[in-house]
């Protein structure tokens, strides 16, 4: 477990893996019935009330700043409300897998919002790896979702907010960090923050009945509470460990579980183009990962 706390690949694996379950239960639980709202709330709320009780069981304290307060704050509506929001939506219309893609977009993002900003850049064989990348998720994204079931326009346009809103969560993470704070403190914080935040727009918008849905998947919620918890135990030591445009690349681990999971379990069906993609996809994670061994 040392080994793993310390190792950027082995994070990655882990983080990409455990976010990529995701997007097969926000299919099971939308089907069934769930608000793309209710299912985000769940999995902060859910995730966070978890890792909070981890946290108070070894004898830890969240100890609250204005700093603090604001990265909770803006990172739980930019990393995690805003996203949750639009996959969980944008998941009955795409398919799983389809929308585990647009996850694959966030380090290119990620990358031109690091230039920009002047946070660490990777060498070129990092660069490399990531247009590597690119190539595949542009081969899977042209096929456009399922195999004779083209998505409309405007669901791919949604979905491809995901990516950006990510982006901009993994270069503000980075740059505003509170000093001397551990990556579970964070975790914590930010998602009983994006719980907050989404349930007052349930209750706001659609009304505290909208959660007796969640009533009708409860081993699916359990499922994702718990994936939900361990991801993002990791997720925030990976940020730490790799640095925001090495943690973008759990997006590309998420898409081929999403791919994997959406055609094997939930009967999804995709084009040789959009596996060849995939394929791809794995290269450009391995050329990165490598490009991380090496000094920037």
């Amino acid at each position: 477990m040392k080994f793993l706390w310390d190792s950027a690949l082995g994070l990655l694996v882990v983080t990409g893996g455990l976010l990529g379950l995701t997007l097969p239960f926000g299919k099971l639980a939308t089907a069934a019935g769930v608000s793309a709202m209710a299912w985000a709330f769940i999995i902060s709320a859910g995730a966070g009330g978890v890792l909070l009780g981890a946290l108070l069981l070894r004898g830890q304290r969240i100890g609250l700043t204005p700093h603090k307060l604001r990265y909770f704050f803006i990172t739980a509506a930019v990393s995690y409300a805003a996203p949750n929001l639009l996959m969980f939506s944008a998941i009955p219309h795409l398919g799983a897998g389809y929308t585990g893609i647009m996850f694959t977009l966030s380090p290119v993002i990620t990358l031109v919002f690091s230039i920009l900003l002047g946070v660490r850049r990777p060498n070129m064989l990092g660069v490399i790896g990531i247009a590597v990348g690119f190539v595949g998720a542009v081969m899977v994204a042209v096929t456009r979702g399922e195999a004779g079931q083209p998505a409309d326009l405007f669901w791919v346009a949604m979905g491809l907010l995901i990516p950006v809103s990510l982006a901009a969560g993994n270069i503000y993470r980075t740059i505003d960090w509170p000093e001397g704070t551990g990556p579970i403190e964070l975790a914590v914080g930010s998602h009983l923050a994006s719980g907050a935040m989404l349930l007052i727009g349930i209750l706001t918008l659609q009304g505290g009945g909208s959660l007796g849905a969640l009533g009708a998947v409860p081993l699916v919620v359990v499922a994702q509470v718990a994936s939900a918890s361990a991801m993002f135990a990791f997720f925030f030591r990976l940020q730490a460990v790799g640095g925001p445009v090495y943690l973008s690349q759990i997006g590309y681990v998420a898409a081929a579980v999403g791919l994997f999971s959406g055609t094997i379990f939930l009967g999804e069906h995709y084009h040789l183009l959009t596996w060849s993609g995939a394929v791809i996809i794995t290269a450009g994670v391995f050329i990165t990962t490598k490009a991380q061994s090496q000094k920037a």
